[in-house]
């Protein structure tokens, strides 16, 4: 099995985090597998866009702690 980076185990870490959470938070399990499936195509090589993807996880993980959100809802565009 090959050795993860510094970077792919933080993101790992925060993806566990992220699932944690949501066993309390209605909703947003689909939303963060749909959030993580999609940046997952996000090249490895393009350092600057992982960490500022990984960042902006954080931060809506800390936001998504808040004691007042209870739940997450996502809006969709009509195609």
């Amino acid at each position: 099995m090959p050795k993860h980076s510094q970077i792919q185990l933080q993101i790992l870490s925060l993806y566990k985090q992220f699932l944690k959470l949501s066993k309390h938070k209605p909703g947003l399990r689909e939303v963060i597998r749909h959030e993580f499936r999609k940046n997952a195509s996000t090249p490895r090589t393009d350092i600057l866009r992982v960490e500022y993807q990984y960042r902006l996880g954080k931060k809506q993980l800390e936001n998504l702690k808040n004691s007042e959100v209870d739940s997450v809802g996502v809006f969709e565009r009509e195609k």
